[in-house]
């Protein structure tokens, strides 16, 4: 009486019949209104009622015994009612709450009507009381999903880019891959979600967990054996529910627990998980399928409904847990299952792995999870993943081929497994760490994708930081021979592209193993190969990349991988460089990280001055900022008082080590530092204790280096002790261990202060400096130096107070040395005698004191300088050259040495008396032509150029014949030549006129590639940032003067010597490669707009001309015509914005960025092609058809040029043939049929790569039917006789254009029937593969069974489903104009 009192409140006896009926017909799909009295009624009651009532029928539930459950329902017929009433009444109420606009109270009253229905499904009898229906009992377990508020479950937004990608295509919808991921976000309900308080989200709770527990309850005596899809919802409700709440506490996995103990929801969920895998719903590896298949998307973090794709979740920590709670379940089940369950742990990695994302944080999340799965393999299973893993590397996609680079590097950080005894020899290969480091990271350095490349380096690096020794040793192998080492069999860009793709294939990079002894060469040849790789990743195209290889680099010489010498640690301090603003940041970070690594390396301090040093001057002020803040950190904040009873700490020593490099080994950096003192200056950094604190090092061992700084901080501050300074002069005066540099510099510094002396102090030390000089015992860079600080000293306000000082001084220096050169040269014996390196001294000290004193150079002076240089030769002057030297002189015979000082000495005297200078210039020109004497010619050119800076325009007609060194036989003068013209270029003392911008050019082919490496520095970042239009505005006249034609009224008309003209020739068939490659380069740097006014411009001066017949069209005109087309069929002469592939311009950005970068581009794309289309109809087609008349009427060979270039011109305009041609049908029929031919040579072309270059391994062969659950293998053809259908397909193709269409389609067939996917046997098939198909597709996705790497090709790991029939080819009806017309019947083409 107790069950029939409970069950009052429902008022099943006031139940309509026909409205019960009603409900049973629409299978509780639909719901009609129920009378208002019960539902009130019913309300009223509310929770209290249906939990006395869940209450009362509880015991029964749980008592199983037949007897039990009879006294339910005898009950339920004393109160009037009928299972078929109540079960109406029960989906009635379910139905009401499911909706989203239900209220908090229909919700609850829901659940507790879902909870009560599957209680007294529990109840003995209840089938033959046809209380169960499959599509309520769906409804009600899937309840939860509706009334509990889901926020962690939501999916991220829709890239606003996504798809757009293919907008620029013509005639060609926007296509997916099949597997892709789709992210959109599902559409939001019309109904508003209604507001729900703190109390109402308790009382759902409460609800939804009582409903849970009666499901869990009922999944303990009621089977699910015969009710499959019943079974399958619930593996989908269960894994909803893991992410409904926070778990506290650790998770409980045993389906033995007390249900009503269960705390949370997720661990109620995995509890039913677990009872669903009980052999008492059906065949347990069945559902273990349909488990892991669900338990996928939680570990990869995404939403899957019943159909479409996964979208993404939010990452939220939520989400996260979930995910470490699945693991943590998969790890369970395999402890209790064994064996029975690591067959599906295997297909679960294998799609995580192909259901992966490129998104960082969801690849990251995904190999730890790869991680943990496989530590449950054991060794055998571990090296079978392994083994399908390298050929998932191997994969056309790129987000696997950098998934595989993530997995790999979780895998090393687990301990190296050893081979069970026993285990074959290819299980024991797989095993170690080694082949991870070489066969599979090592080798994606060169794969096709930026990303993949980059990606590959930078965990190169992270693989020498890790524990595992064996890992580190497998890298160290890689560049050295020590025991076993990886041998390099060939390099090349890897990644097979796809059958819908036209890319190239490329062959994939492999390795093997040999045993190389020790003897003969330490450093082996594979060694040197692997690192002079890497050394070519550091200058890849790509930034990632870059900056990766200088991670890689950084690691290999921390750790001592490859030696720290000067060409290795170059690679770095060169990338401090770089064009890329974040390579030179990398570097710069690199180099600091090395130097505190190995700060007692003289080698690494040096790389590191000669990196950070230089980008003080830097363009970018972020790159200014960040050297001067190493400088400061590791140079001036290490400045502390010395005391010789006091050490040095570590980072001082460094500092002083630093500082003498850059005081005796590296002064060439030294000029540097001016910029970041006087940065310091402002910042106020040299108050008087840091001086007096550096001061104090001047008496130590490191003296140099506190010189070398004190010469930049005298020039900053008022704030010098002057004391300190006189006794270092006084020092230097009276001892000559005072090394050179040094001397130099407290130079310097007393210069610097000399404004600071006392009268009596300056003139001591002006006598002092005099007397120093008299004696000529100082060397030329001291003699400049002391030049310099006597200026100084006798610097005033009054200029002629200035003046007569330095006459006095300087002028008795010109004195001096003037009478030293006269008893030299005009005593009898000559300058057989002399000793050269006094003259050298007299004449650069006569050269600097002239500068400063010129009233004192007279024509003695300049005579006695001239007859050094003068030759036997000179005795015959012209008018215009100067005039013989002194009779008293004899034939020069001094060494080159002196000679080469004298230039100098005159060149001086010449940039302070213009008469000189236009004296002397002829005869500057003259030897620099005709002289022998390198350094000679070398001082030549330095004269000449500083003379120009001083006299522009008397210098400017001799420009050519500096130019003309551009191409000297000697590397100096070239490198020197090309330096100096690029100074006066960017000062702009010299113009780009006559043939000076084409000799400039020409050293881009020098045979030095370092100089050819100069001069694209120069011109690129140097002379192209002043002048944008420069390589425009000559690139047309180019043409002409590189292949020495002068038939054209305006181009090419500037007056050149023979000897010049033959200099820099590079007319003719062997240096079109030269001329061609200076051609890339100049288009290179083009911009869209120059390449579309450059291209107008060869139409209309170039191919205008010989179509109007203003130019002949001989011999030299047909070489000009022909190499034209082949100009405008250059790849650099396209439009980037057009030629550039989608997304690859973010390859390096963000991802949302590279989304919206991808949008930009293919709008840009669709618009230029419009715009390229009209120009090329309006400005090229009526030259073209005009000069194709031509050009047959006189049966020219340029008409091969001609066609060539149509067919690079319309590749991407192959449909528009007709209407852009339409006035010359007989052209169009040529250019179809020439760009039909193309395509199919190709097109075959590529098969018979894809095809020779897969492997068949001979267990592919075996066809099983497709039923257990490993997944079916595909059968592949013989690729010998594939290879030899291609061959002889290749063959009659070329001999017959049209082709035999029988044959080609056999060729298609083979080809189809390598990608058909065969079964294995009636019961292998994927996971979730639906019983009653024979081939589906894995976990029921649009993706094929992953192979079994025991029967696959490395290449193999993927397969994708093709239709029974291949699709016939695409039929063409093109008529050869070679043929006669009479023929009305003509085969197709395929």
């Amino acid at each position: 009486m107790e069950v029939s009192g409970a069950l009052q409140f429902l008022r099943l006896n006031n139940l309509n019949s026909v409205w019960v009926e009603v409900l049973w017909d629409y299978e509780f799909t639909e719901v009609e209104p129920l009378d208002a009295t019960i539902e009130e009624e019913i309300s009223v009651g509310g929770v209290k009622a249906f939990t006395r009532l869940y209450s009362c029928l509880l015991p029964y539930a749980s008592d199983q015994r037949d007897d039990s459950g009879q006294i339910v329902w005898e009950e339920l017929g004393n109160s009037g009612g009928s299972s078929r009433s109540l079960v109406a009444l029960l989906a009635y109420l379910v139905l009401k709450g499911r909706s989203n606009g239900a209220s908090a109270h229909q919700r609850t009253t829901a659940l507790q009507a879902a909870s009560l229905y599957l209680l007294l499904l529990g109840v003995p009898g209840s089938i033959a009381n046809q209380m169960f229906h499959q599509v309520l009992f769906d409804t009600c377990s899937d309840l939860p999903s509706h009334c509990w508020p889901q926020d962690s479950t939501k999916k991220r937004k829709k890239d606003a880019a996504k798809g757009s990608q293919a907008e620029g295509k013509r005639s060609k919808p926007p296509r997916k891959d099949h597997d892709e991921v789709d992210m959109e976000e599902e559409h939001e309900e019309d109904e508003e979600e209604v507001h729900l308080s703190a109390k109402d989200l308790v009382t759902i709770r409460d609800g939804v967990v009582l409903l849970v527990q009666s499901l869990l309850r009922l999944l303990k005596t009621f089977s699910l054996k015969d009710t499959r899809q019943s079974a399958i919802n619930c593996t989908q409700i269960f894994t909803k529910m893991v992410y409904f709440e926070a778990v506290q506490g650790q998770l409980r996995f045993s389906a033995q627990q007390d249900v009503s103990r269960l705390e949370s929801l997720p661990e109620m969920a995995f509890c039913g998980l677990r009872l669903l895998l009980s052999q008492y719903h059906g065949d347990q590896k069945e559902s273990l399928r349909r488990i892991f298949h669900r338990l996928l998307y939680v570990i990869l973090m995404m939403s899957k409904a019943n159909r479409g794709r996964p979208a993404l979740l939010v990452i939220s920590q939520t989400v996260v847990a979930a995910r470490g709670h699945a693991l943590q379940f998969v790890c369970h089940l395999v402890e209790e299952m064994k064996e029975t369950a690591l067959p599906f742990v295997q297909i679960l990695l294998q799609h995580i792995c192909f259901q992966m994302l490129e998104k960082c944080e969801y690849r990251c999340h995904g190999s730890q999870a790869v991680g943990v799965l496989v530590a449950l393999l054991p060794s055998e299973d571990y090296a079978s993943f392994v083994k399908w893993l390298s050929g998932y590397s191997r994969h056309t996609k790129m987000v696997y081929r950098l998934f595989a680079v993530d997995v790999v590097m979780v895998l090393l950080q687990q301990p190296e497994r050893a081979a069970d005894l026993g285990a074959a020899a290819e299980v024991a290969v797989l095993l170690p760490h080694r082949y991870l480091v070489q066969s599979l990271l090592f080798s994606r350095r060169t794969d096709s994708s930026p990303t993949v490349r980059g990606h590959a380096l930078s965990c190169l690096a992270q693989v020498l930081e890790m524990p595992s020794l064996n890992a580190s040793r497998a890298v160290q192998d890689l560049f050295t021979t020590s025991g076993i080492s990886t041998v390099l069999e060939g390099e090349s860009i890897e990644g097979t592209i796809g059958a819908q793709q036209t890319q190239k294939t490329y062959r994939t990079l492999s390795f093997k193993t040999l045993e190389i002894t020790n003897t003969g060469d330490p450093t082996g040849y594979e060694g040197k190969e692997n690192l002079a790789l890497l050394m070519r990743r550091v200058a890849d195209c790509k930034t990632g990349v870059r900056k990766s290889a200088l991670q890689a680099i950084l690691a290999l010489l921390k750790h001592g991988v490859i030696p720290m010498t000067t060409e290795n640690l170059s690679v770095l301090s060169d990338r401090c460089r770089d064009p890329a603003l974040s390579v030179k940041k990398k570097a710069l970070q690199c180099l600091g990280e090395l130097l505190t690594a190995r700060p007692d390396s003289g080698v690494v301090q040096r790389a590191w001055l000669q990196g950070v040093i230089p980008a003080l001057v830097d363009a970018e002020s972020s790159v200014q900022e960040k050297a001067l803040e190493a400088l400061e950190e590791t140079l001036l904040c290490q400045v502390k008082g010395y005391s010789p009873q006091r050490h040095l700490d570590a980072p001082q020593r460094l500092a002083w080590d630093l500082l003498g490099l850059l005081c005796y080994e590296c002064p060439e950096l030294s000029r540097y530092f001016s910029r970041a003192f006087s940065v310091w200056s402002k910042q106020n950094k040299f108050s008087k204790s840091f001086c007096s604190s550096l001061l104090s090092h001047t008496e130590a061992e490191h003296a140099g280096g506190a010189w070398l700084l004190l010469s930049q901080v005298a020039r900053c501050t008022p704030n010098l002790p002057l004391t300190p300074v006189l006794q270092a002069w006084d020092h230097m005066l009276s001892t000559k261990e005072v090394a050179m540099t040094t001397c130099c510099h407290i130079l310097s510094v007393v210069g610097d202060v000399a404004d600071y002396f006392n009268e009596d102090t300056q003139s001591r030390i002006v006598d002092e400096l005099m007397s120093w000089l008299r004696t000529m015992e100082l060397s030329l860079e001291v003699m400049s130096a002391a030049m310099e600080t006597l200026f100084q000293l006798g610097r005033s306000e009054d200029i002629k107070q200035t003046q007569a000082f330095l006459g006095l001084h300087c002028g008795g220096l010109v004195s001096m040395c003037e009478t030293y050169l006269a008893g030299i040269l005009l005593r009898q014996t000559g300058g057989h005698d002399l000793d050269q390196d006094l003259m050298v001294k007299h004449l650069h000290l006569l050269g600097v004191a002239s500068l400063h004193s010129p009233a004192h150079v007279g024509k003695r002076t300049v005579l006695l300088v001239e007859s050094i240089l003068s030759s036997q030769r000179d005795a015959h002057t012209g008018p215009d050259e100067p005039p013989e030297s002194s009779t008293q002189t004899r034939p020069n015979s001094l060494p080159t040495k002196v000679r080469a000082h004298a230039v100098i000495t005159l060149g001086r005297l010449c940039l302070q008396h213009e008469d000189l200078t236009q004296q002397y210039l002829p005869v500057f020109a003259r030897e620099l032509q005709e002289g022998a004497e390198l350094a000679f010619r070398n001082n030549l050119v330095v004269i000449m150029c500083d003379l120009c800076v001083r006299y522009t325009n008397m210098v400017d007609c001799y420009i050519p014949n500096i130019s003309s060194c551009l191409r000297d036989d000697q590397q100096v003068i070239r490198e020197q030549t090309l330096i100096m013209l690029t100074n006066l270029l960017q000062e702009e003392f010299v113009k780009w006129k006559g043939s000076l911008f084409f000799r400039f050019v020409t050293v881009l082919v020098d045979p030095v590639p370092a100089i050819a490496s100069l001069c694209e520095f120069c011109l690129v970042h140097l002379l192209l940032k002043k002048n944008t239009a420069m390589f425009s505005q000559h690139f047309i006249e180019c043409i002409f003067h590189f292949n020495e034609y002068r038939k054209h009224k305006a181009y090419n008309h500037f007056p050149e010597t023979d000897r010049e003209r033959t200099r820099f020739s590079l007319k003719g068939q062997r240096n079109r490669e030269k001329r061609f490659r200076i051609y890339r380069f100049l288009l290179e740097h083009f911009t869209d707009a120059q390449r579309v006014s450059i291209t107008n411009k060869i139409n209309q001066t170039i191919l205008g001309c010989f179509a109007d017949d203003e130019l002949p069209l001989d011999a030299d005109g047909a070489e000009i015509l022909a190499e034209t087309f082949s100009i405008l069929s250059l790849k650099e002469l396209k439009l980037q914005a057009a030629s550039a592939p989608a997304g690859g311009a973010a390859a390096d950005e963000p991802e949302e960025e590279g989304q919206n970068m991808a949008t930009l581009h293919a709008a840009q794309k669709k618009v230029i092609s419009q715009f390229q289309k009209k120009a090329f109809m309006e400005n090229t087609v009526p030259i073209i058809i005009a000069l194709k008349n031509m050009l047959e009427l006189r049966r020219s060979p340029v008409i091969r040029d001609l066609m060539a270039y149509l067919q690079v011109a319309m590749k991407d305009l192959k449909g528009e043939v007709k209407e852009l041609f339409s006035g010359d049908q007989q052209l169009v029929a040529e250019l179809e049929f020439n760009l039909q031919e193309k395509e199919n040579l190709e097109n075959q072309t590529s098969r018979m790569d894809s095809v020779q270059n897969t492997p068949v391994p001979a267990a592919a062969k075996r066809i099983a039917p497709p039923h257990e659950f490993s997944t079916p293998q595909p059968t592949k053809a013989n690729h010998v006789l594939l290879s030899r259908v291609s061959m002889t397909e290749s063959r009659q193709h070329l001999q017959t254009p049209r082709g035999q269409s029988g044959r080609r389609q056999t060729l298609n067939s083979l080809a189809h029937l390598q990608n058909t996917v065969l079964s294995k046997n009636s019961k292998d098939r994927a996971i979730s593969t639906p019983l009653d198909v024979e081939f589906d597709c894995t976990f029921g996705e649009a993706v094929s069974a992953i192979m079994e790497e025991s029967q696959t090709s490395p290449g193999s790991d993927r397969s994708f489903i093709q239709p029974k029939k291949a699709p016939a080819p695409r039929q063409w009806d093109v008529k050869s104009p070679l043929r006669p017309t009479k023929t009305k019947s003509r085969r197709s083409q395929p």
